[in-house]
């Protein structure tokens, strides 16, 4: 990110809202928005690979899941947060991750500017590509603050979205519902 750029551009938007930016409480504004920014889209320049190298000899293939990862991601929209939970469930194939590296293979992909849909698909994609379970289902559920603070203005709405990826049976799905009523 070009830290100058981006405080002259929240300089301009303060200009074009009709703000005064030498007023006590604006006038560090546009260094704060974009030291936020930076921080919140941390995600753009780093990949998940790293986070999945380690793994471990698993000799059982029944299903793994790690739930309730919290996220927060900017939507790409209205550069708006929204943020939810992440479920991963994955049938391994002989090696399975730590289980903090999955929390970290979602904070990757939610670090970006995203719709929840494509965060979703990456992430699935990612551990079907680093780990080579048999299937992998990712599940994401997260409120949009750009549907309850503006437009529609429905507060608590959720949207979840999921992703299927190998060989991840329908009984599998059933059940990995069932655990995350």
């Amino acid at each position: 990110m070009d830290r100058q750029k981006a405080i002259k551009a929240v300089e301009d938007l303060l200009d074009a809202l009709g703000a005064d930016r030498n007023s006590e409480g604006l006038r560090d504004t546009p260094r704060r928005v974009a030291d936020a920014y930076a921080e919140l889209l941390s995600g753009e320049n780093q990949t998940a690979e790293g986070h999945l190298l380690k793994t471990f000899t698993a000799a059982s293939g029944e299903m793994v899941i790690e739930r309730d990862i919290f996220f927060s991601s900017t939507c790409e929209h209205h550069l708006m947060p929204f943020f939810g939970t992440v479920a991963v469930a994955y049938i391994p194939d002989g090696k399975v991750a730590g289980i903090s590296k999955l929390a970290r293979t979602v904070e990757v992909f939610a670090k970006r500017l995203q719709i929840q849909e494509r965060l979703t698909e990456q992430i699935a994609e990612e551990i079907m590509l680093r780990l080579a379970p048999k299937g992998v289902m990712v599940i994401c559920e997260a409120e949009h603050t750009c549907m309850t603070c503006r437009g529609v203005k429905k507060f608590g709405s959720k949207t979840i979205s999921y992703s299927v990826k190998g060989d991840f049976p329908e009984e599998k799905k059933r059940e990995v519902f069932n655990l995350l009523k």
